[in-house]
């Protein structure tokens, strides 16, 4: 009974989110937006959960609630991982940040996650970000949408 209630809910949030999404206001013809983040699409989250649990669930936890203490180092000083599910921080930073996040991993920053890049394509790592982004509130999502638009336009200057 709880995992069709959970199925249910991760419907109409995904429902919700892809609403919307799909209500946002088009690029003006000839504007410079590039790179736009994709829209949830539901097989692109399908194909991100998937990605998200053969790949990410071990450290990021099975709902992506992240790892226990994940706000103090542990013995080797190093952070657990966070939380994705828009909980913590992840929803503070633009697309283009997960992406080189999840691409070159954390390791030279001081953290414990490994580089993404050579195991997985640039469309599985899209996939698992439009995933754990499907898990998010929709007011933390419309949150993360001008965070992303603001650091879009700031790099494009």
């Amino acid at each position: 009974m709880r995992t069709r209630i959970k199925f249910l809910i991760l419907g109409l949030l995904l429902s919700g989110l892809a609403f919307l999404v799909g209500c946002h206001k088009a690029p003006a013809p000839g504007s410079s937006v590039t790179n736009a983040p994709p829209a949830l699409d539901p097989v692109r989250v399908a194909r991100g959960a998937e990605v998200y649990r053969q790949n990410c669930a071990s450290c990021h936890g099975d709902r992506a609630q992240g790892a226990l203490n994940w706000q103090k180092p542990g013995p080797d000083g190093k952070y657990l991982p966070p939380p994705l599910n828009g909980s913590a921080h992840s929803w503070h930073h633009p697309f283009a940040q997960h992406m080189q996040t999840i691409q070159h991993g954390t390791l030279r920053l001081g953290g414990s996650m490994p580089p993404w890049k050579d195991k997985l394509s640039d469309a599985d790592i899209e996939a698992v970000i439009l995933y754990f982004q499907s898990l998010w509130p929709a007011e933390i999502y419309l949150a993360w949408k001008d965070i992303d638009s603001r650091a879009r336009k700031e790099s494009a200057r």
